[in-house]
């Protein structure tokens, strides 16, 4: 078969998620739930043909994709390349903060601008060019298998747009959730084809060793 599966998976949740606090390239952790999330792929994929577990190397990643590739007796590799979007000076910042001191940079963020990049940071297009590279970089290595990559909103949301054929600048109609497992398959010949997006099944079994009623993810 020449094709590659692939099993995308969002980060766990972090103390910034729930803040609306823009993360970015920025090194931030995941808190208890996030954590809990990590452990919820890990058991829903542990039994999944996957011969590979890739990730960003931010740690919220890293983080996340660990267990599951402790479960499936498999290396993590990491890769720059699945980093979150760099969104330069404003990064640590809150959207409400930016909204009432830089109602210019929201505008262009909700318009999606295509070339507009915030100061130091990346524009969408960038973004699209390095995760559509690096997504089928990954995908050619492993043709007629399957892998699981572990990144982060923006950079998944690149992915969905290139598998479901949706414009740079079409406002997102489709979930993201933190810990949420989407299924896209890549050949060298038809680019990406979307099979599933946003299961978050996993998230909805009861687990005494998680806090079950934080379990949604902003």
């Amino acid at each position: 078969m020449h094709a590659t599966r692939i099993l995308a998976i969002r980060h766990g949740e972090t103390a910034w998620n729930r803040d609306a606090r823009i993360q970015g390239q920025l090194d931030i952790p995941l808190n208890d739930t996030g954590r809990w999330q990590a452990a919820r792929v890990a058991s829903a994929l542990r039994h999944e043909p996957i011969t590979a577990v890739y990730s960003s190397d931010l740690s919220r990643a890293r983080d996340t994709a660990a267990p599951l590739a402790q479960a499936l007796a498999l290396p993590l590799r990491l890769d720059e390349g699945l980093r979150e979007r760099c969104f330069g000076a404003f990064q640590g910042r809150t959207w409400a903060e930016l909204e009432q001191e830089h109602p210019d940079v929201v505008r262009a963020w909700k318009t999606r601008v295509p070339d507009y990049a915030p100061p130091g940071g990346e524009s969408l297009l960038a973004l699209r060019e390095r995760v559509e590279t690096t997504f089928a970089r990954l995908a050619a290595q492993h043709l007629g298998e399957q892998i699981a990559v572990v990144a982060h909103g923006g950079v998944l949301d690149i992915l969905y747009r290139a598998a479901a054929r949706v414009d740079l600048q079409a406002p997102r109609a489709w979930a993201m959730g933190n810990a949420a497992i989407h299924r896209v398959l890549w050949s060298p010949d038809g680019g990406f084809a979307l099979l599933s997006w946003g299961d978050t099944r996993h998230l909805d079994e009861a687990d005494e060793a998680g806090p079950l009623d934080e379990r949604a993810a902003a």
